[in-house]
């Protein structure tokens, strides 16, 4: 579909339409209305907003909008010609795709935080703007307020990028540091989180990993030239960690984190969200609260660290508003910037092929040759061992085992051979372990 909307004179406003009038959406428009001198000098042009699409014209909102600008018909809304600029923050998957898609058709260039819809079907929504000639950014959709995406799609473009690794979900993080820095169970912090306003009624979504999930997909896509969807991505959640796990964690001078870790295996892109030990020392270990950080390690910029608030309606309505004042100048400008880049479509390496350690905890019988079977088990995988530690003695003797590096398929057969064993009365704790614990 042909458009007119690609091109706007400096001296003509440009219409923004919003759809979504939330948490993030109610911000953004408060951002618009309190920032337009600002916006406008920035941008080369004013912005005007054209339309707010809500479900309801009555519910309640934190941010007074004019009645005037609310409306429910959002799909008469993105198809007006007066609209130049949409902002998505709706989230999930329908309506909002068919919206972004109606947007693109009708000549709009997008904003959108939502990384659901990014995380599963991001190349539809790459090449509907590329065929109408408009822009689609997403700064919002990972971690907040931190630029990580620009960064990685812009900034190091010159440069090569071999891993990527992050806190980015605000729950989980506030969670595990309450296990850490207090011996908190799992389901008391959940408990004090959803109290706080951290972690909703039904935290699934975040205590199972499929947020960060999402996250890790778009990251590893944007890192590795590579499209990545989120069933390419390898998840375990929080739930099964326990609080002997946080404390021997500890005992190691280690802590226990969510990561989401996209790194170069080879030539293949290993893409995985699961808990982790990292040493104390690691920068991502000083994390604390619901604040998010991404660790990037680049071949000439060497190791980066971003950090800050990865959630909240302003933090995240700041990024979506740096997003639209980029793809703003490009219409003033008659432009757009490089869109989907995909070229080294890298096969994703399955989890089982990926190379991981592990930190394994066993209830063991305290005999003689115990150790020595062990050992055997680990061996005969293929899996050798780090370090071992034995605590306690009798009926109460714990075995603590962080192999070297290997195929986690064989680590985990390992685990199972160990499951098995006469002397191994019950492993306690499997988890994987980052740096050098």
């Amino acid at each position: 579909m042909s458009s007119n909307k690609t091109t706007t004179h400096a001296a003509e406003p440009l219409g923004v339409a919003v759809l979504g009038c939330g948490v993030v959406g109610s911000q953004v428009v408060r951002l618009l209305l309190e920032g337009d001198a600002d916006l406008a000098a920035r941008v080369g042009a004013p912005l005007e907003i054209r339309g707010v699409a809500v479900r309801r014209l009555d519910a309640p909102r934190d941010v007074e909008v004019p009645a005037e600008l609310l409306t429910t018909d959002a799909q008469g809304l993105v198809a007006r010609d007066d609209v130049d600029l949409v902002i998505e923050v709706i989230g999930g998957i329908e309506p909002a795709r068919g919206l972004i898609l109606k947007a693109l058709e009708s000549g709009a260039s997008v904003v959108t935080a939502n990384k659901a819809l990014l995380a599963e079907d991001g190349p539809t929504l790459y090449e509907a703007a590329e065929k109408a000639g408009t822009d689609l950014y997403y700064e919002a959709a990972v971690a907040g307020a931190i630029p990580i995406l620009r960064p990685l799609r812009d900034s190091l473009v010159g440069d090569h990028v071999t891993k990527v690794m992050g806190i980015v979900n605000g729950t989980t993080n506030y969670i595990l540091d309450k296990m850490d820095t207090y011996g908190a169970g799992f389901e008391e912090a959940l408990a004090e989180a959803q109290e706080l306003g951290y972690a909703e009624a039904d935290p699934t979504a975040d205590v199972e990993g499929f947020d960060a999930a999402a996250k890790a997909a778009i990251l590893a896509s944007l890192a590795f030239h590579t499209r990545v969807t989120a069933s390419d991505v390898y998840r375990e959640g929080i739930t099964e960690v326990t609080a002997g796990d946080v404390a021997s964690a500890k005992a190691m001078g280690s802590v226990v984190k969510l990561l989401a870790i996209a790194e170069l295996d080879d030539d293949d892109v290993s893409v995985r969200v699961h808990p982790v030990m990292i040493p104390r020392s690691h920068a991502l270990a000083t994390v604390r609260g619901a604040y998010n950080a991404v660790f990037v390690e680049s071949a000439s910029a060497g190791d980066l660290m971003f950090y800050g608030q990865g959630a909240g309606g302003e933090p995240t309505a700041s990024a979506v508003l740096g997003d639209l004042v980029t793809i703003a100048r490009n219409k003033v400008l008659g432009t757009r910037s490089f869109g989907e880049s995909s070229y080294a479509a890298r096969a994703v390496r399955p989890m089982g092929e990926t190379v991981t350690r592990y930190h394994v905890s066993l209830d063991v019988a305290d005999k003689a040759g115990v150790l020595a079977a062990v050992a055997t088990a680990f061996s005969e995988h293929g899996v050798s061992i780090k370090a071992v530690r034995q605590e306690g003695r009798g009926e109460d003797a714990q075995l603590v085992v962080v192999s070297h590096e290997a195929p986690d398929a064989a680590l985990a057969a390992t685990v199972q051979h160990l499951r098995e064993m006469e002397y191994v009365r019950d492993v306690a704790s499997v988890m994987r372990v980052e740096g050098a614990v």
